[in-house]
């Protein structure tokens, strides 16, 4: 004997296929892995690349600053910005007007990968086959959806 029930007594919103958050959730998961190959050329993982985007873009910032722009606490960031450090990539400095907040900033051998990074996104987007105005669209779709929820 069976333990299902008839298909009609299943609430629909409880059903998989009907669901917002899988669709997510796997293909967060589905670019990550589509962004391993090309990292790991430069010995990167992917939230070291986003770490690598900001200061690229910042120069120097906060770990606290880093942290509101990923979404991570600092239990996350400090063991990834150490191993960023031990590879000579990054500096760790106390703020002197601030001793509680930790400053970090571009070595020019992290700045170095930003050339050696310019292909991924290229390669991502050619992966996603997508016409750049729905990409633009969904990305602020998402971007919004983040906001939201925040």
């Amino acid at each position: 004997m069976s333990n299902q029930l008839p298909p009609e007594a299943i609430n629909p919103l409880l059903q998989l296929e009907n669901q917002l958050c899988f669709p997510l959730y796997a293909l967060s998961r589905m670019i990550t892995k589509a962004y391993q190959p090309l990292l790991q050329e430069l010995d990167l993982t992917y939230p070291q690349y986003l770490v690598f985007l900001l200061l690229w873009e910042h120069k120097e910032l906060t770990v606290k600053e880093l942290g509101e722009k990923l979404l991570l606490d600092s239990g996350t960031l400090t063991p990834l910005l150490k191993r960023l450090e031990q590879k000579q990539w990054i500096s760790r400095r106390r703020d002197p007007r601030d001793e509680r907040s930790v400053i970090i900033g571009l070595l020019p051998a992290g700045q170095a990968l930003q050339a050696r990074s310019c292909q991924i996104p290229e390669e991502i987007f050619a992966r996603l086959n997508m016409p750049p105005a729905d990409f633009e669209a969904l990305r602020q779709q998402l971007n919004s959806l983040l906001t939201q929820l925040a």
